[in-house]
């Protein structure tokens, strides 16, 4: 994003970076979280979508869908994220490019992304399992959600639809573009949120593939004490033992 040097400028970053925070938004949950009126926020995002920053887009909706047109939401574009920390994007994918092709191509070069991609996200696995290890069940999704946003994912965590579980939602990715073209990436962190939350997890969307946010379904349920269920045992060991990571 160009740099704005005046108050108004400065608001409009306000927005952007509301947007990014939390997901693609409504102008009236803008207003209301940046204090400002509808009004103003439309201004600032007209101007927006303009720079070519946010665009506009049907608000996505799980589950039963009430009466009547869905809101338009508000979500940032390639180059909206590229004006937030992602400088170093393009180098991951060429390091996973440079991996691939060491290792051969095809699918060889595809099962050599897909331990790498595991290997970068179990690094974070340790401190992660550290700080959920005295957690309540109920309550590990919101503590991982706490965790990744200190590590620059913007993270929440909310009741999802009906009540059946929860939705781990990440509004930043700094490696968007990489898994674009390297979905390994999205797999490999989804299933150590399987292991961390003592669950198997669903991946709904992904900024990746053009969501806007990435949102994972956490079902409720027990975890054995040592943090995965018998059932995600089953689904990891079975995944690596025969998935092809394409």
């Amino acid at each position: 994003m160009p740099a704005l040097p005046d108050e108004q400028h400065g608001t409009r970053n306000k927005v952007a970076r509301s947007i990014l925070d939390h997901g693609p938004s409504t102008a009236a949950e803008l207003a209301e979280r940046l204090e400002l009126t509808q009004a103003a926020v439309r201004r600032h995002l007209d101007a927006l979508v303009a720079e070519g920053v946010v665009e506009a887009r049907a608000q996505r909706v799980y589950g039963a869908r009430g009466r009547g047109r869905p809101a338009k939401v508000f979500a940032l574009t390639d180059c909206g994220r590229d004006a937030f920390d992602q400088a170093y994007d393009q180098l991951a994918a060429d390091a996973m490019r440079w991996i691939a092709r060491s290792a051969g191509g095809g699918e060889r070069g595809e099962a050599a992304v897909a331990a790498f991609a595991l290997a970068r996200v179990e690094a974070q696995t340790e401190r992660y399992r550290e700080r959920l290890a005295h957690v309540a069940p109920q309550d590990r999704a919101r503590a991982l959600a706490e965790a990744l946003t200190e590590d620059g994912y913007a993270a929440t965590a909310r009741s999802a639809p009906a009540s059946t579980g929860e939705q781990l939602c990440q509004h930043h990715c700094p490696v968007a573009h990489a898994a674009q073209q390297f979905p390994q990436l999205c797999e490999a962190e989804t299933e150590v949120f399987s292991r961390l939350l003592g669950t198997h997890v669903q991946r709904l969307a992904t900024i990746a593939h053009g969501d806007g946010v990435c949102t994972t379904f956490v079902p409720r349920g027990p975890a054995d004490p040592a943090g995965q269920s018998t059932a995600q045992t089953t689904t990891a060991s079975a995944s690596t033992a025969g998935r092809n990571p394409a």
